[in-house]
C-alpha cells in the first residue's frame, strides 16, 4: 500500500475565500491514496494590514470549525491545523513544509488587479526556497487534473538547469499519474538554429512515453508560447521551474522568465526549484529530458 502524502496547504485568515483550501478539498478526491492535509494559518504581513483596526484578522473557534473542519470532514479528508504567528510568514512555511515532508505547497494567489502580473515578494521567497513543489492556486482556474502541461527546455547547457529539467519532467509525470492524466511537453524557441531535429524528438517521446502529438515546439517567447499551448490543449495544470539565482548583495533574484509565464497564465503552476526533493513515489530518477528554467 503506498504511503499517504501530505499536501501543504496555505490559508491566510485575512482572505474571504480560501481558494487554495478549495482546490485541496476538489481534486484531493480524485487520487488514490487520497493526501491528508496540513492546513497552515499564517498572515503573510507583507501583502497583509496587520494593524488592530483590520477586523478581518480575529477569528474565532466558529471560523475555524466552519471554514476549515466542516468542509475537510465533509470531503471526507483528514487534516492537521497549524497556526503561525512568525513574522517571518514565507520562512516558516519553507520550514514547516519540510519537517511535516510535504508532497507539495498549495499557496494562493489573489487575482489580477491590473494588466501586469505582480506578485509579492514573500510568495516569491516560498517558490525559490521551498524543498518540494509550489503550487499557485488562481481563484477561477479549473479544479480538475486532466491535462499536465510541463515546460521543457532543449537547450539547456548547465549542469544545474539539467538537474532541474529532470526534476520538473519527473514531477509532471508522476502528477500525470497521479490523477491519470494526459501529460503534454512545450518548448519555445527564439533562434531557429536552436530547433531540435527530429531524431531528439523522437528519443524524448521515447524516454517520456509522451506521443510526439502532445510535444508542442515552437518558436517565440517562453510566456507567450506556453499560454498559448496551455489555452490550444485546454491545460489545468502548468508544471515549470526556476532556478535560485543571487545577487550581487546576496539576496535572491526574482526569475525574468518564471515570472511572466507565471503572469501570462489564467490556469494553476507548479513550480519547482533546484531545492525540490520528491519522495520514492516521484523520485527523480537520472535522465536527460529537458524541463523550463528561467533566465
Amino acid at each position: 500500500m503506498l504511503p499517504q502524502p501530505t499536501v501543504f496547504v496555505v490559508v491566510d485568515p485575512n482572505d474571504e475565500r480560501h481558494v487554495a483550501l478549495e482546490r485541496a478539498l476538489t481534486i484531493a478526491g480524485l487520487r488514490n491514496p487520497q493526501p491528508r492535509l496540513l492546513i497552515f494559518v499564517a498572515v503573510d504581513g507583507q501583502a497583509v494590514d496587520t494593524r488592530a483596526i483590520n477586523d478581518h484578522l480575529f477569528r474565532d473557534e466558529h471560523w475555524f470549525r466552519e471554514t476549515i473542519r466542516e468542509p475537510v470532514a465533509t470531503a471526507g479528508l483528514e487534516c492537521e491545523i497549524q497556526v503561525c504567528w512568525s513574522s517571518d510568514w514565507q520562512g516558516a512555511i519553507i520550514q514547516e513544509s519540510r519537517r511535516c515532508n510535504a508532497e507539495m505547497v498549495y499557496l494562493p494567489v489573489h487575482a489580477k488587479t491590473s494588466r501586469r502580473f505582480t506578485f509579492a515578494e514573500s510568495k516569491w521567497q516560498v517558490l525559490k526556497g521551498a524543498h518540494c513543489p509550489v503550487v499557485l492556486i488562481r481563484p477561477g482556474a479549473k479544479d480538475r487534473r486532466k491535462v499536465v502541461l510541463a515546460t521543457v527546455n532543449y537547450q539547456a547547457k548547465t549542469a544545474r538547469q539539467r538537474q532541474l529539467n529532470r526534476q520538473v519532467s519527473e514531477r509532471a509525470r508522476y502528477i500525470a499519474g497521479c490523477y491519470e492524466a494526459e501529460l503534454h511537453l512545450v518548448n519555445a524557441y527564439l533562434d531557429s538554429m536552436l530547433y531540435p531535429d527530429r531524431g531528439a524528438l523522437a528519443k524524448l517521446a521515447a524516454k517520456t512515453g509522451v506521443p510526439a502529438n502532445r510535444i508542442h515546439v515552437r518558436r517565440g517567447y517562453t510566456s507567450d508560447v506556453v499560454a498559448g499551448v496551455a489555452e490550444e490543449i485546454d491545460a489545468d495544470v502548468v508544471v515549470m521551474g526556476t532556478l535560485n539565482q543571487y545577487g550581487a548583495t546576496g539576496t535572491l533574484l526574482r526569475g525574468n522568465t518564471a515570472e511572466r509565464v507565471i503572469g501570462a497564465l489564467d490556469v494553476d503552476v507548479m513550480v519547482c526549484n533546484e531545492f525540490t526533493t520528491t519522495d520514492s513515489e516521484g523520485a527523480v530518477a537520472p535522465s536527460e529530458e529537458p524541463a523550463e528554467a528561467d533566465s
